[in-house]
């Protein structure tokens, strides 16, 4: 039998809500035929933002959304996207598909979103093709609530009252699409703009500096020793995907052996979560820094017939464990990861949500957020997990995963398991625990087989169900689990 014990009398750091964060590029159709329709469209929409996206999202208590991209925000011009509809310049989204970018959804769009939402915005600024006035003067538009040429600008455009701006990235991806920079360039760079990120009022900015690209820990080095003292967090992205990117096959297309080299890659998460933190502590002992993962998730080839620049995929059981998998590991380092976005929201990579016309499917990993919402904003508690190691030779990994937390007297434990075949007998220890259990339940992902996907004819083929637990003593629990599931246990103390 495996064993997960957790250490309940042992308080770790708080788990920051922001943690389950989203992200919304202008990418394929994530912002438009996703989140946007435009208010005169017949698909049921609020002010132009479509319903049925709204109320998934809002289900899901997403803490924060990151816009305008990705390698897109480098080349956007806020300007672009303000004022009367018809005087909006249109544009060619160069990086996306080559298709007309009309920036009918710019600032005011977003502020409106992430206000119907309840979420925080995120901004990204634009380093690649930007100047440090276009992205002091874009803060200012947003943020100043007295008399400037900006704040007059924002008034006329019809928005008087300034926005909080809680999240802010100086550029994207700079050593890539957002410049192909050197690290030592880039962060000079990022000394001088962030400077001109100015927050007006009590409400705080928190500066994020572009980090780096997966295992490059040279830039995290560079960044740290040049210019840690400005930031607040410092992002990185990762990409779980299979066998390598020249490989790549559709979300539904892939042997027994892709789904371990695909866990294995998801599990190389807690690498470079460690590595960087690590670097980060050498000139940030007290971890006053966060490591914001702000672009994450599988990247599949696209579905066929779709815009290759699309970066359209479907979301099958795999992605619901990857997406457990990962979210275990920012829980359990939650000391220093404190920001993260899945990429994306609608439509593009691992999308919680998906939509084609006037229908819209919640996939795997919408489940998965769902589930794991308990842990927002909860005490981080450490684990230990006992499971054999499966999969080939060259893709081996642990069969589980496992997070915990609690919230006053209500204990959650989140865990992923990797079999592909048979189930498991897993038992929950809470060690340390004062007092017994009252009372447990828990909810389960799963599917009959690991191809399926829920698609507009059967969006219900994989969805969170109960499953069963049994208390075996004053602090004990087992519970059955079948093959390729992602499971949480609520636990009343």
């Amino acid at each position: 039998m495996d064993s997960i014990i957790v250490n309940a009398d042992l308080d770790g750091s708080q788990i920051s809500r922001d943690i389950y964060g989203h992200f919304s590029e202008h990418l394929g159709r994530c912002i438009y035929g996703g989140f946007w329709v435009g208010k005169d469209s017949e698909i049921p929409n609020i002010n132009g933002y479509r319903k049925d996206v709204v109320e998934a999202f809002k289900e899901l208590e997403i803490p924060n959304l990151r816009w305008p991209g990705g390698c897109f925000a480098d080349e956007y011009h806020w300007r672009d996207g303000i004022g009367p509809y018809e005087n909006r310049k249109r544009m060619i989204n160069t990086h996306w598909g080559g298709v007309v970018e009309d920036n009918s959804f710019g600032t005011h769009e977003f502020f409106g979103l992430c206000e119907l939402l309840g979420c925080k915005p995120y901004v990204n600024g634009n380093v690649g093709s930007g100047t440090v006035q276009e992205m002091s003067e874009w803060v200012e538009y947003m943020t100043f609530g007295g008399e400037s040429p900006m704040s007059k600008l924002r008034e006329a455009n019809g928005h008087k009252k300034p926005w909080k701006l809680p999240l802010f990235c100086v550029g994207n991806e700079n050593w890539g699409c957002g410049g192909n920079m050197k690290p030592e360039y880039y962060a000079d760079l990022y000394r001088r703009y962030q400077t001109y990120v100015r927050q007006y009022g009590k409400d705080k900015i928190f500066k994020i500096a572009c980090g780096p690209n997966a295992a490059d820990f040279n830039w995290t080095e560079v960044l740290m020793r040049e210019a840690a003292p400005l930031m607040d967090g410092l992002s990185l992205h990762y990409y779980t995907v299979e066998p390598d990117w020249n490989g790549r096959k559709p979300a539904c297309d892939f042997t027994e052996k892709d789904w371990y080299l695909t866990m294995r890659n998801a599990g190389f998460m807690e690498t470079l979560v460690r590595r960087h933190d690590e670097i980060m502590t050498k000139y940030d002992p007290d971890k006053r820094v966060a490591l914001v993962v702000d672009e994450w998730g599988t990247w599949f080839a696209v579905e066929k017939g779709t815009n290759p620049g699309f970066l359209y995929q479907q979301s099958t059981i795999r992605d619901a464990l990857v997406a457990g998998i990962t979210l275990n590991i920012f829980n359990n380092h939650s000391d220093r990861v404190r920001v993260a976005n899945i990429a994306q929201a609608v439509n593009v990579l691992q999308s919680p949500v998906l939509t084609e016309g006037t229908k819209m499917i919640k996939t795997p990993t919408w489940y998965v957020f769902h589930m794991y919402k308990p842990h927002m904003d909860a005490t981080s508690l450490t684990t230990r997990v006992a499971s054999n190691q499966i999969g080939p030779k060259d893709a081996r990994i642990d069969s589980v995963s496992a997070s915990a937390s609690h919230k006053k007297n209500v204990y959650t434990v989140t865990l992923t398991n990797a079999e592909l075949k048979g189930k498991k007998e897993i038992n929950i220890t809470l060690a340390g625990l004062k007092g017994k259990i009252k009372e447990a339940s828990a909810t389960i992902l799963t599917s009959k087989e690991m191809h399926v996907c829920n698609s507009f004819d059967k969006p219900n083929e994989i969805k969170e169900k109960a499953l069963e637990v049994k208390l075996s003593g004053a602090n004990e629990m087992f519970i059955t689990v079948p093959a390729m599931s992602v499971v949480t246990v609520q636990i009343q103390a």
